[in-house]
Parts: C-alpha cells; structure tokens; sequence
C-alpha cells in the first residue's frame, strides 16, 4: 500500500500516475518550477530502470515486497513472454479490476472497497485486495454494501465509462465478468515494463 503523498511522488515520476495529479492546475504549476529549476542531471541506466519501476508500483499501488514477487514470478514462468506475464499480474489483482469496472473511482478507493468486504468473487466475500482473479469470475457488489455511502454515485460514474474488452460489465446487476486475459499495448503504459525487467536481472 502507498502512504506517501502523491504530488511528490507525481512531481518525481509524472503527472499522469494519479488522477488527481492529472488536473491543468497540478500541470501549470509544475510548468512555472521547471521554469525556475536548474537544468537536471543526466541519469545512469539503473537510476531511469529505477524510476520506471518506481512509476509501475505506485500506479497500481503495489508495495517493493510484492511487487518483486510478482516479477520473480514472470521470470520464472514458461512458455510466456515475461513482460506480458508481470502485466497480466499486475492487471488481474482484484482491486484493479474493481477499478477498470469503474465500480470504485480510483485504484485506492478499489483497495478500500475490496479490503472493507464490499466486494464479491463468484458470490464469496472476498477481501484481499492482491486476490488473482480468473477468466470467468464474475465480480459485483456485495448486496448487503449496495447501499452504502460509497455506492451512491456510481450510476452516474458508469454512464459513460468503458470497461477493458478482457472484462464485460452488466450495469444493472452492478457485476462484471473476466473475459480473457489483459492484452499488453506498450504504448498505453505510463511505464517502461522492459527497462523494469532490465532492472530485477541485474
């Protein structure tokens, strides 16, 4: 879980990791300190592998312990290409998709969400925000937490929201279902997955 505060984090890695990072007055401002900063140093290869994996965790909000996990695990993993494996894990954690379904506005209010109960695998409570979902779980809102306070504006947050096409989503039983497997589009991420694998084989 990250704790530190996200406009020095957004300051150091980019704007665009959070989205309340992402307004045009966080952009202005940091327009006028680049203004009145001296030039930058130039960064060594391990210092820029370093940030890209700094900009990975703190986008999905993972901690260094599990994150290394995750890419032990895709460097060990046969018969799949290690970047497409770290990303699918970092994709299929429950709070992530709970996100991409829009069921939770932000990836930490997705980890809230998931670790307070609110959230159902396959109709089992399920509260562990890490939890690796399956093609073919389906994902909803508790029935007994429909009601509550953080709910209250979701109609109006899935009208014109769009889920991933590896996952469906049925607005009016507020549940969604893992299709397939999360597709990796290099260009799409806010990080450089390669430099990030360069980075755990050294």
């Amino acid at each position: 879980m990250i704790n530190k505060p996200k406009y020095k984090i957004a300051r150091r890695l980019g704007a665009g990791l959070f989205e309340k990072t992402q307004s045009q007055k966080f952009a202005l401002r940091e327009g006028r300190r680049k203004e009145t900063r001296e030039r930058p140093r130039a960064r060594s290869e391990f210092a820029l592998q370093l940030l890209e994996k700094q900009k990975a965790r703190y986008n999905y909000g993972v901690g260094e312990r599990q994150f290394r996990k995750y890419v032990k695990e895709a460097l060990a993993k046969k018969g799949a290409k290690t970047d497409e494996s770290l990303y699918e894990r970092l994709e299929t954690r429950l709070d992530n998709v709970v996100y991409r379904l829009r069921l939770a506005p932000t990836r930490q209010a997705a980890r809230q969400t998931v670790s307070h109960g609110h959230i159902t695998v396959n109709d089992v409570r399920v509260t562990i925000p890490s939890y690796n979902v399956k093609v073919g779980d389906k994902i909803k809102i508790r029935e007994a937490s429909a009601k509550k306070i953080i709910f209250a504006n979701l109609a109006d947050r899935l009208k014109d929201s769009q889920s991933p096409s590896w996952l469906s989503f049925d607005p009016e039983k507020r549940s969604g279902e893992v299709q397939g497997k999360p597709k990796l589009i290099k260009s799409e991420l806010l990080f450089d997955i390669a430099a990030i694998l360069e980075f755990y084989r050294r």
